[in-house]
């Protein structure tokens, strides 16, 4: 596996747990908490974006 393969996973690892906690907190947690889990789920969005982005040029 080369630098743009792993690149390639982390950023479906990435996508894959920010949709899992987007649905966390719209489905499971209804209160405040919830609010936090899908911050943090647009956050991994955000951060799976920066690896999409570096893919071809590390």
């Amino acid at each position: 596996m080369n630098k743009n393969t792993v690149l390639g996973w982390a950023t479906f690892l990435m996508i894959g747990m920010g949709v899992a906690l987007i649905l966390l907190g719209a489905y499971r947690y209804n209160d405040v908490a919830g609010w936090g889990f899908a911050t943090v789920g647009i956050g991994f969005f955000c951060i799976a974006w920066v690896f999409n982005a570096l893919k071809g040029r590390v």
